[in-house]
Parts: C-alpha cells; structure tokens; sequence
C-alpha cells in the first residue's frame, strides 16, 4: 500500500492531500503556489474522514479525522475488522461480501449504518450512517488492499438542504441576485438579473458595476461596495438609478448588500440583492406630488385673499407658487379691470392691453420669456393674436407655452384667471431647466390655483367699485374747498382710510345762518361702508336743512337723533319715534348710532353755543394760554333716543382757536383714547400759526397714518366782528318809527359807503318795520351788519311767523314780503328767546349778485 502513509497522522487527512496537491502543483510551476489553503475550504465544511484496509482486512491506517468522526483512537482502531468492529450485527455478513469484492479489486460506494464502540461508561454506542467511498489499491508489494472515504451522511444532507435552499433564494427568487468577488467582478448572477439585463447567468460572469450603471452612478455603488467589503456592514435599501438594456426608460432599484463569509466565516465577497421599486417610486410621487398639491391648495386658501386690493392679491398668489409650485411667475392683469371699468374685462380676441401687476422668481437673473425681459411691473402690453397666452385668454384654457432657444425655462403655462365666466387676467408660471416639466396633474393644479385668485380678485374688483362709489358720495357731501364764514377764519382736513379700509361715516359742515353766524358741525356715523356713508349724508342733510330753520342746536341735536332711529326703521321717523318710548335695553341693531357736536358761533357776540350728541369735547386755545378741552355735557349718540340734550354757551376771545374732529384722530390701536386725547391738545401748541399750518402740525405730529379710521379736523380762528361793522337802534313803537328807521339806515350805509344800496335799502327797512308795527309786538329793534354782505334785521317781541301771499289785483297791502324776496339777495325770519327776527341780506356793490331796481320791482307787483 504504497499510496498510504504508514501510520496515521493529521497530513492523511483529505484536506491535508488538497494541500498536497497544491504543493505539487506549486512545484510544478516553479513554486509559486507553495503554499497551505487558507483555513475555511471546503473540506472544513464538509469533514472528510479517510482510513485504509491492508490485504488481511483489517484496518492498517486511521486518519485524525475518522477518530472524531467514530470516536475510537487510532491506536485502537489500527489491526481491527472494520465489518466486525463498525457494522451492525445484522448487516455483517453482507459487509464481509462487499469487502471481499473490494479486495477483489471492486470500486464501491454506499451508505452504511455504524454503531460507535460503547463509552467507557458503559451502555450502548451511538447509532450513525456513513457515506463510504472505497477505491481498491495495491501495496508496495502488489498486494491487494483498499483507501476508504468516509462522510458523515447527517453533514452530506446539511449540505443538500444548503444547497437546495440556496437554489431556491439565488435561482428562483423574483429579485435580482448577484455575487461579486473583492474585485468587484460578477461570479453569479441568477435568471431575473439576467432577464432584465439579458443574455443567460454565465453571460455575465466577469463584468463590473461600470457594465451596468451611468459612470457617476457606479462610481457611488462601487465605493460603497468597496466599504462593504472592508467593513462588513450592511447596506440596506441603497437607492440606484439606471437604464436597463435597449429601453431608455429611467429605473429605480432598491438594493441590498451584505458581505458574504465561508463556512469557517472567511470574507469571500459581496452578495447584491436589487428589487425593482420604478413604479411603486413612480406611485409615491404621485402620492407625494398629491400630498404637497394639497397642501399648496391649503396654503393659498389661507394666504390669498387676505387683501381687497388687486396687486396684493397677485403677489400673494406669486408668493405661494414661487418656488413651491413652479420657478418663474408673472400676473397680467386687464387693464379695464383696474382703471375700474363697469364693462368685462378683455376682448373676444384675447388682444387687450394688460397691466403687469407682479413677477416672481427663485432664480437669479431667470428670464420667463421675451415679454418678461421687457415688461415690468406696472407696465402696459399685450399678447399678439397667434401667442398661446392670447390664446389662453381668448378660449379661457390653459396653454403651454413653447421653450425658447437659450431660455433658461423648458417648461411654462399660461393659465387664464377666470372668475364668475369672466377672464380677469392671465398668470404664467414656469419652471427652468433641472426641475421637472409640467404634467397633467400640475396643469389642474394651476388651473385651480389661477382660479382662486382670479375670484379674489374678482372680489376685490367689486370692493374697489363700491368703495370708489362710497369714496365719491362721501367727499360729495363734505364742503368743498376750505368753507368760508362770518368772523370766522376756517381751515379743514379730511382723510379718509386706507384702501383695505372701508368707508367711514365722518363727516363736517359748515353752514352760515342768518345774521352772520354760523353753524359748525362734525360728526361720525357708528359703522363702516356704503350704508354708513350713505347715513352720513342722511344725516348732514338734515342738519342743513334743521340749521336753516334756525333752531337752538340742543333742538337740532334732538330732531337729529329721531332721524338717526328713522334711518334704520321701516316705518320711518314716525315709528322711530313711538320706537323711542321703549325701553333703553331695546333692540339696536337696525338703528344708525351717530356721535355729532353741533356749535353755533354769532360773529357780533363772539359767543358759541355747543351741543354735544357722544361726541369728543371740542377743543379751546385762547391767546396765551394752553389747549384745554371744553366742558360740554357729551349727551347719547344720535339714534339711541329718551335723554335730552343740554347746551353750554362760550364766549370766545379775539383771535381764540376751536378745534373739532372725529375719533380717528386720537384713537387707534397702538395706544388708549386719553393718550391720543392727550398727544392732541399738546399739539396746539401755537395758536398765532397761519390756520393751514396749524392743520399740518397736528396732522404731523399725530399718527394719522394708521389707516384704521376716516379722520375729520375742523379749525376755526375767531375773527369777530368789528363794532364799527353794527348799526343798531331800538324804536319805540309807532308810528313814526318807520321814518326813523330808513332815516338810521341811511345815514348808516352812507357812513359805510354804499350809496348803492341806499334806496333799496330804504325801501325794505320800511316794509319790515311796519309789519312789525301792524303785526308785531312791543319794541322794534334795527340792526345792520356789515361783513361780507349786508344785512339787515328787523325785531319785535311777536311770536307769529310772517307768511309770504300773492296779493290780488284790488289789495291795496299784501306785496310787502313779495317785495323783500325780490329786491333782497335772501330773506327769511326766525324765533328769538323774546319774539322774532325778520331779516333780508344784500350783496355788496361789485359783486356777482345783480339786484332788481326798485321801481321796476314795485310795477311788477302791480
């Protein structure tokens, strides 16, 4: 048995013999394979046992590693009968056959049940079954002997089991299976890699990520493969992007890697697991484009609309879409549906002239297109005819719009603003190369985000309408220009709330009443909007029309708060007033609540009277001294009803400053009413200021800029009337009196020099005092004021009201009053606190007013 070593030792193992066997080879090739297999070969896993069978046989030769495998030393085994010692009882004499075949010369393989000798211990041997290979050989003396390679049949069938189970996940799994050596070269791929990336398994044995992958792709892969392999740690659901064979389509894996060890857990490589997520990627983006559209949609609904004003609403629009939605945008707007055009905005053809509005971009110097790079903000242009935005506004459809060459966009859409069947404008939005085009769901979202600005906007069309309307009627009815008044040098300012304010109910007046004095008012409907407007200039024409009947103001006041319950009531005044008889806890909620001041100031007195309906106090600067606020009783507002109102009469000195005003003046948000209250009477500091002046240092030195309020300021510097400028003469009562009096008023206009009005004069004054002989009572009093008009006044202490009638033919009195209205430029009568007064007023020679001459009026009368 020369092909036996003599003995056991551990170098007859069949692993040793592979080591052998490299040996040889290494020497056959000059050494260079000299060398040991690494530990954890095959043979390691597997475990071969060897021993030999000497021509006697029995047992000549025992490896190491049959002794773990029976259990029995070498020592012991060496000289046995491998049938009587291993076999079991009932199989012996078959064994003593085969083994005579063998040293026969016979090849045999089969299983064979052993049973281990029995531990020292005692009891029985363990059972076991042994693959056995057994190769006849000669010894060295050409007798007949046999080499047995023995496997555990237990470690056989591990094997089997590993191996079908590693059939099973590498050959049969749906997912791409790959494993790479350290030098990242494919040593197995199974069928589905190859069947997405073609050819069969052993087609692509050798080859390389670089084979595979875009080159900055591979690259990443093979240096996270490299970090495998050194580290040993895992990766899990790596991300790797490619194409796969003649498709251009991109796709997505998620791919595993792990490194892989023998079974003594020797590194031998990196196994690839892929699985092809392009579609469920494809399905979380349209998720996540859905979630994010959601939420875009969110966004604007709580950021656009915020304004009534058309240009904020645009930009509130671009702010949400840039860059959430898109990289570049731009709001043109109809140029009729800003200047406020009652018409629809646009044409049939889509070539109206628009107004840039607002522009948007998250990239620096981006242009959107040729009419971005020359139409600004506020300018005006329009589309040509053939242009897919003229065509969006003609059909009211989204377009897209083609890229330009060099253009930083490659994809734009022009979406119309279409609100209640009406195109209002057209909005862009674009994206620049390296963000994804538009898609169908982008389009609808841009339709859905141009839609709710476009109703906004649509909103803020017809809140600029009625507010522009409310603005017109209001400062309608505010007096024009700077009002002028008898002895009094007037200054006003008006200034009404921003644009996303709405219209206010302040408003001033000032009226002139007979005998020069003249009637201030300010006052301030509770409320905003056109109602409110539309009730301020209810309620300043009824203080005109109240003012010219010359009533006291506390009566003024109290007529005005029956209107004030009218306005709000079905039934008018009447059911305000039987509305006034309940109780205060009434129901409010139709009434227009107002707070007015009304004073009225005589230019002879110098003395005003002031009623206060909850208003602000009027303020007092006297010559010299501080601003103070006047004392006046503030009284219920207008339109509450049940209390009276009380009046205060002032005597104003020479050159002294009244100051009236609204709320808005003192009052806001950012400090308490007495502060502003406060900060104003500090203001008037200067009383001696041209009136002008004054009205700008206030303004200025207040915060009139908040904008939450209309604001109403109404000066007056007191300028009385100089007593040189009044003629007045108290006549007894008779008849005589009549000549007196045109004898006291002559002399009187002469002194003036108006020798113009002489005669015509002459004639009135004596027309009204004998009526105040015939119909009066008690003393009769003349007066005549010289200002910018000369009046003159007739009173006696008769409470009966003088009645204008057309005479007939064959009266021979009557024409007297019909006579006053005709030469006089205005006439009139009113109640005094002991009678009456009946006046008539004339202009001045030079001015515009041409007065009947006398003679001509007395034949007309006849």
């Amino acid at each position: 048995m020369s092909e036996i070593p003599a003995k056991a030792t551990e170098s007859e193992d069949p692993s040793d013999g592979a080591r052998d066997q490299t040996a040889a080879s290494a020497a056959a090739t000059g050494g260079a394979l000299w060398q040991s297999s690494p530990p954890g070969s095959m043979y390691d896993y597997i475990k071969v046992a060897s021993f030999s069978i000497g021509p006697g046989g029995l047992v000549d030769q025992w490896s190491l590693r049959a002794e773990q495998l029976f259990g029995i030393p070498a020592a012991r085994a060496v000289g046995m009968d491998p049938i009587e010692a291993f076999i079991d009882p009932d199989l012996r004499e078959q064994g003593q056959r085969k083994m005579a075949e063998i040293l026969d010369g016979r090849e045999w393989t089969g299983v064979v049940p052993f049973r281990m000798p029995d531990p020292p211990e005692g009891g029985r041997g363990a059972d076991g079954l042994a693959e056995v290979y057994v190769m006849p050989t000669r010894t060295a003396e050409g007798e007949k002997a046999a080499v047995c390679i023995v496997v555990d049949v237990r470690t056989l069938r591990r094997i089997e089991t590993d191996l079908a189970a590693s059939q099973a996940i590498f050959g049969q799994s749906p997912f791409g299976f790959l494993l790479l050596d350290f030098d990242l070269r494919v040593r197995r791929v199974n069928q589905r890699f190859a069947n997405v990336f073609g050819g069969s398994p052993d087609d692509h044995r050798g080859k390389g990520v670089f084979d595979y992958l875009p080159r900055g792709e591979a690259e990443r892969v093979s240096a996270t493969l490299r970090r495998v392999l050194e580290s040993g740690d895992p990766i899990t659901d790596m991300h790797v992007t490619g194409h796969v064979p003649g498709s251009e389509e991109r796709r997505h894996w998620s791919v595993n890697l792990y490194r892989v060890h023998s079974g003594s857990g020797r590194p031998i490589g990196v196994a690839w697991l892929a699985t092809d997520v392009t579609s469920r990627r494809a399905a979380a983006r349209e998720a996540a484009a859905a979630r994010r559209n959601l939420a875009l949609l969110n966004e604007a609904g709580a950021r656009i609309g915020n304004s009534l004003d058309l240009e904020t609403t645009a930009r509130e629009l671009l702010d949400v879409v840039v860059p959430g939605f898109c990289d570049l945008a731009t709001v043109d707007l109809y140029q009729g549906l800003l200047t406020g055009d009652e018409t629809p905005p646009g044409m049939a053809d889509g070539s109206a002239e628009l107004r840039r509005v607002a522009i948007a971009s998250a990239v620096a110097d981006a242009p959107v297109g040729r009419v971005a790079e020359t139409v600004k903000v506020g300018a005006v242009h329009h589309f040509p005819f053939n242009s897919p935005c003229a065509d969006a506004l003609r059909t009211a459809r989204p377009r897209s719009v083609p890229a330009e060459e060099g253009s930083l966009v490659q994809s734009t859409l022009a979406v119309p603003m279409v609100a209640h069947d009406t195109v209002v404008g057209l909005v862009r939005f674009a994206r620049t190369k390296g963000s994804e085009p538009f898609g169908e769901r982008d389009r609808d979202l841009a339709v859905e985000l141009a839609a709710r600005a476009a109703v906004c906007m649509d909103n803020a069309r017809l809140y600029r309408r009625e507010h522009e309307r409310a603005l017109i009627l209001q400062r309608s009815l505010l007096p024009p220009g700077d009002p002028e008044a008898s002895g009094l040098d007037i200054a006003c300012r008006y200034l009404p709330g921003n644009a996303a304010t709405e219209v206010g109910g302040d408003w001033f007046d000032v009226i002139e009443l007979p005998g020069h004095r003249t009637a201030l008012v300010v006052g301030d409907v509770m409320g905003r909007g056109l109602r409110a407007a539309v009730a301020m200039g209810e309620l300043r024409t009824a203080v005109r029309t109240l003012a010219l009947l010359d009533l006291e103001p506390a009566e003024v006041l109290s007529a005005l708060d029956e209107i004030a319950r009218g306005l709000g009531t079905p039934g008018g005044v009447q059911q305000a007033t039987r509305t006034a008889r309940q109780p205060r806890d009434a129901d409010l909620s139709e009434v227009y609540l107002a707070t007015c001041v009304y004073a009225v100031y005589d230019s002879v007195t110098r003395r005003c009277t002031f009623a206060n309906a909850g208003h602000l106090p009027p303020v007092l600067v006297e010559p010299g001294e501080p601003a103070l606020m006047l004392d006046v009783p503030p009284g219920m507002p207008l339109g509450v009803g049940g209390e009276p109102f009380e009046e205060v009469e002032v005597e104003l000195p020479e050159g002294a400053l009244l100051a009236l005003y609204t709320d808005g003046l003192v009052e806001s948000r950012d400090h308490p009413l007495d502060e502003g209250l406060h900060a104003f009477v500090g203001a008037l500091t200067d009383p001696a200021r041209p009136l002008e002046d004054v009205c700008d240092h206030v303004l200025n030195t207040l915060d009139t800029h908040h904008g939450e309020d209309d604001i109403a300021l109404l000066m007056a510097r007191v300028q009385g009337l100089p007593a040189d400028s009044v003629g007045d003469w108290t006549l007894p009562r008779e008849p005589r009196s009549v000549g007196r009096a045109r004898e006291h008023a002559r002399a009187q206009l002469l002194e003036w020099g108006l020798e113009a009005l002489v005669d015509t004069t002459e004639l009135l004054v004596s027309e009204l005092v004998t009526n105040a002989l015939r119909y009066g009572e008690g003393e009769i009093r003349l007066r005549l004021l010289l200002d910018r008009t000369l009046v003159c006044e007739v009173w006696d202490g008769g409470l009966v009201q003088p009645r204008r009638r057309r005479a007939r033919d064959t009266d021979e009195g009557g024409r007297g009053l019909q006579l006053v209205q005709l030469l006089s430029a205005a006439w009139g009568s009113r109640r005094t606190p002991r009678g009456k007064t009946v006046w008539f007023e004339l202009p001045l020679p030079g001015a515009e007013a041409v007065l009947t001459d006398p003679a001509e009026a007395l034949l007309s009368l006849f």
